[in-house]
């Protein structure tokens, strides 16, 4: 959500933030639709102050004797009765109209965030790893995946397509996966771990900006709750409507969670394997800080997800996101893409954003700074720490043997049970 201050007072920078991002001009339009709200307001606290006065006016006058002029303050009281509710449900039409207008508009970009219209204008900030030189071909996941419990026919039978069932040593990799990014999440990065609710309401949906542009990416239930599309909806919530204390931030949480997307934006993508399913489990970062330390908290943010692919030997590139790629509420966004040898290719494995107070403002969660009576909004963050599906393919084609077998990485033996290699059954 925009602050309509800013708006006011910056009309011509903050249209020029928008077409950075494609979008176009508003401003005029906002502020129009605004001068509107603010005259029927003012019109209705003229009315409600002039029946107040009008109302003891009239004691006085029958105090007095003075019938007809108390006749006649009768008359204007009751007509401002009258018009005082028609003017009322205007100014809720108009304020509900300013708000559905602002929660549409994407969030500025930083500064600092290259312009581009698609992923062909991001920038690669650095790499980790070398590829792995492989003394045979490569294969990509989907076709390694079903010999060693990656079983994509049930998975469809019983769900139908995006949906996969996983066995044996495969279902206890992907576990692997999810119980040690959230082991190094918290013993190693500090963050809180967290249990939240998958359910959630429209308000949670909304505060986090994934309403009401992405309501059809997301699966709903039939009263009315909706299955999170990642548990930042559940995390960044739980500050939703309140008031921190200044010793309380920075606010560091994260919980391993299952997913659900219906990626109707997505028809006809990775259809084939287990990089985009409708149901996954991701190891998800939240952060909610003082707005001078949210810069700072998205390099650490990324950092931390950096770490669990480092630790896993995975070769990847970090990517700065161009205007045109970012996600609507982000005004800085990170991509981790890791490399998958069977498509010869980077893909995203990671998203780390920092949505400033675009979030904090549609959700009101503030924040009373050391010493000071007044609030601000605070700044939100979000990132993968990592997607466990996606890390569960890139394992499989990084660590793949010439014969179908597939090495666990050092890091994730520990929680294998003395499995130190994943055999073909078939």
């Amino acid at each position: 959500m925009h602050d309509i201050r800013f708006i006011r007072d910056n009309p011509d920078a903050f249209d020029a933030a928008l077409a950075r991002r494609g979008a176009e001009p508003v401003a005029g339009t906002i502020l129009k639709l605004d001068a509107e709200r603010r005259e029927v307001t003012t019109r209705m606290q003229e009315a409600q102050s002039r029946r107040n006065e009008a109302s003891k006016a009239i004691g006085q006058a029958m105090g007095q004797g003075d019938k007809d002029k108390a006749e006649a303050l009768k008359a204007e009281v009751a007509e401002i009765k009258r018009t005082l509710p028609e003017l009322e449900e205007r100014e809720r039409e108009l304020g509900s109209q300013l708000e559905d207008m602002l929660a549409r508009i994407p969030n500025m970009p930083a500064d600092d965030v290259p312009e581009g219209d698609d992923e062909e204008g991001n920038v690669e900030i650095s790499r980790w790893g070398d590829p792995r030189a492989f003394d045979f071909d490569a294969k990509e996941h989907a076709d390694i995946g079903p010999a060693l419990g990656m079983d994509f026919e049930t998975g469809a039978n019983i769900s139908g397509a995006r949906f996969t069932f996983l066995r044996g040593d495969m279902a206890r990799l992907h576990r692997a996966l999810g119980q040690f990014m959230l082991d190094q999440q918290t013993r190693e990065n500090g963050y809180t771990e967290c249990n939240p609710p998958v359910l959630v309401r429209d308000e949670a949906m909304y505060g986090t900006d994934k309403l009401p542009k992405f309501a059809e990416d997301s699966f709903r239930t039939t009263d009315g709750r909706w299955l999170i599309p990642t548990s930042e909806v559940s995390l960044t919530s739980s500050v939703m409507g309140e008031i921190l204390d200044d010793s309380a931030l920075p606010m560091r949480l994260t919980a391993l969670t299952l997913c659900f997307r219906s990626e109707a934006g997505a028809a006809g993508k990775d259809t084939r394997g287990f990089i985009r399913q409708h149901q996954f489990e991701k190891c998800e970062l939240v952060s909610i800080c003082r707005p001078e330390e949210s810069e700072a908290e998205h390099e650490r943010m990324t950092a931390a997800a950096e770490g669990i692919l480092q630790a896993l030997e995975l070769p990847y590139r970090k990517m700065l996101l161009c205007t045109g790629d970012m996600g609507f509420g982000a005004r800085k966004t990170y991509d981790l893409e890791v490399w998958l040898p069977g498509q010869g290719a980077y893909r995203e494995i990671s998203s780390c954003s920092n949505t400033g107070d675009f979030q904090a403002r549609r959700m009101n969660a503030r924040y009373r700074p050391e010493g000071e009576k007044k609030t601000q909004f605070v700044h939100t963050l979000n990132g993968s720490g990592l997607a466990v599906g996606r890390t569960l393919v890139a394992v499989i084609e990084n660590y793949q043997q010439a014969d179908g077998s597939v090495t666990v990485p050092t890091a994730l033996q520990p929680y294998m049970g003395g499995v130190t290699e994943l055999e073909p059954t078939r």
